[in-house]
């Protein structure tokens, strides 16, 4: 049985980040496509934030643990995410994760306006 593309976008972002930071974060990466999930790591999935943006968009929350975010692949490096999360972009390697195997990245790490949140979207067959 085939299953269906799905599209999870990524998130990481700075505990004071907003429900609009997050959305900024997410238009800039969103390019038109239509978003299945948002994922981002285990523990920042359930902050208040996140969870108001899920809701505003209606979408479900994919935590990611920390073993899985680090064994992603992804595209950019940032000095800051690999001492943090041990994985160049969180926003990536979440998306990747949460898109399941073989997914792979259509949009790289996207940062918001304000600088508190990044997005970066994958596609694949959903974990």
């Amino acid at each position: 049985m085939e299953r269906d593309v799905v599209i999870v976008a990524g998130f990481g972002f700075r505990g004071a980040v907003s429900v609009q930071g997050l959305a900024n974060a997410l238009g800039g990466a969103g390019s038109g496509q239509t978003v299945s999930a948002l994922a981002t790591a285990a523990d920042k999935a359930e902050t208040p934030v996140f969870m108001a943006f899920a809701r505003q968009m209606g979408l479900p929350v994919i935590g990611i643990d920390a073993a899985t975010l680090s064994a992603q692949e992804v595209r950019t490096q940032s000095v800051a995410s690999t001492a943090a999360r041990q994985t160049g972009s969180l926003a990536e390697a979440a998306a990747l994760a949460a898109a399941g195997p073989g997914a792979r990245l259509i949009v790289t790490r996207v940062v918001s306006e304000d600088r508190m949140a990044t997005c970066a979207l994958a596609e694949g067959e959903g974990a």
